[in-house]
């Protein structure tokens, strides 16, 4: 290198610290090169981030650089050693210990920046001294002619302190940045291993972070209730499924015990009416399942007709109960499953025709249009229902004290439910309202279409 095009530039102290000042641009376009990158990619910090990485770099090997240049002697002069604290402050005098100060400057200025675990006077402090104890073995080991001092270590560790001390208002700015997100990655993390009850519950101002806990607590509160639902729907369908099983199994052992066949039709008509319920359930089961996938085949609905296609289907079953079906209103148009909306209707309506009063009843359908919203009421007469009652009606499987039925037309505990899951659907909602007369005023409201 003496004979060299670059002799001086990286042999002496004033070429280093020249050629340091030359690749400032060079270290500003690497630092914005890596911004950009990160920015891209949804780094959040990316330019804090990618300048402290640069600048860690660029301030600290140049001074290292420095100090591990050989002296005069290098090689043949054995490696020295000064281990007696303040022994070495004098000799080094000003421009010595100015020097020493900046050695590990950048890095402790830049380091807590890049690594929140470093966010700490204290621990730059222990950071600055173990990487001067490496330098300073580095010299006495290779015999560069140059001693080893304790006091070298103190003062580069001191500046790397202060330096630290000084940029403390970025450091603490980028640890409170990260610590919402090291809390929300940690709720991941623990919703991740099957635990859905974790809540970040972050509080402050509102902001970003703030706004993306909230978010992410209302998402796992909405799993949670999702996953009990599912949970609690999964063992009362294997109950009501097993109860007609066990009726079948108990009365073909019941048979088997009567070699006579005495009473082989009444067995036949039992048979026969657990089957059908088993049916419907099954049926009823496969149709929430399907409303629930929400992959609907769409095309242009008037729930007026709707209405009117199961009012006229029903019509036997209310005269048969002395109830009075009336369906009302204006043209409803919405978009899509004619199948499941009409299901949904029927359902409506035979809740409110069972659930009625024993005599004179009343069911009355009600559809129109509104500020773009298609409206369904189907109000009915029937015993007061408790305000308690009214969340759990639309849940599988929930029926009210009042409202289970014996007769022929007692249902498998899944009409509300499939209701509440075809408005869903079709991106509606469902209100569920007792009347204080008694009976329920049920409106359904999807959106509405030309």
């Amino acid at each position: 290198m003496h004979g060299g095009r670059w002799h001086g530039c990286f042999d002496t102290f004033t070429g280093v610290v020249l050629m340091t000042l030359v690749t400032l641009p060079l270290a500003a376009l690497v630092a914005w090169t890596l911004a950009r990158r990160r920015r891209a990619a949804g780094v959040v910090g990316a330019w804090r981030m990618s300048l402290a990485e640069v600048g860690m770099v660029h301030g600290t090997v140049p001074f290292v650089w420095m100090i591990l240049m050989p002296g005069a002697g290098a090689g043949t002069v054995p490696g020295r050693v000064s281990l007696i604290p303040l022994g070495d402050l004098i000799t080094m005098g000003p421009l010595g210990i100015a020097g020493n100060l900046l050695v590990f400057a950048a890095l402790g200025f830049f380091a807590p920046m890049r690594c929140a675990a470093l966010a700490s006077v204290p621990r730059v402090l222990a950071l600055g001294a173990g990487c001067s104890v490496l330098v300073e073995t580095a010299q006495y080991v290779l015999q560069l002619d140059r001693v080893s001092s304790v006091d070298d270590v103190i003062v580069n560790a001191v500046g790397a302190a202060s330096a630290a001390w000084a940029s403390r208002r970025w450091w603490r700015t980028t640890a409170q940045a990260r610590a919402p997100l090291s809390r929300i990655t940690a709720a991941a993390r623990t919703a991740g291993n099957g635990s859905l009850s974790h809540r970040v519950r972050m509080e402050g101002r509102q902001d970003e972070f703030r706004e993306l806990a909230d978010t992410f607590d209302t998402m796992l509160g909405q799993l949670e209730a999702h996953v009990a639902e599912q949970r609690r729907f999964a063992a009362n369908a294997s109950h009501e499924l097993r109860t007609p099983l066990a009726i079948s199994q108990s009365l073909l052992d019941l048979a088997r015990k009567d070699p006579a066949r005495r009473n082989e039709d009444e067995l036949f008509d039992r048979l026969h009416a657990v089957n059908i319920r088993s049916i419907a359930l099954t049926e009823a089961l496969l149709l929430l399942s399907r409303s629930d996938r929400g992959n609907l085949a769409r095309e242009s609905v008037d729930l007026s007709l709707i209405a009117e296609e199961a009012a006229e289907n029903l019509l036997g079953l209310a005269e048969q109960r002395g109830i009075t079906l009336d369906v009302i209103g204006a043209a409803a148009r919405t978009s899509g499953s004619a199948e499941l909306l009409l299901r949904m209707v029927t359902n409506l309506l035979q809740n409110a025709i069972v659930h009625n009063l024993p005599i004179a009843g009343t069911v009355t359908v009600h559809t129109e249009t509104r500020n773009d919203t298609c409206l369904l009421r189907v109000e009915n007469t029937g015993h007061p229902v408790p305000a308690e009652l009214l969340p759990t009606l639309t849940e599988p499987f929930r029926r009210g004290t009042q409202r289970v039925r014996t007769d022929e037309h007692a249902g498998v505990g899944l009409g509300l439910a499939i209701v509440h899951s075809v408005v869903r659907a079709h991106d509606g909602a469902l209100d569920l309202v007792a009347r204080p007369a008694g009976g329920l005023l049920v409106t359904v409201r999807l959106p509405g279409t030309p």
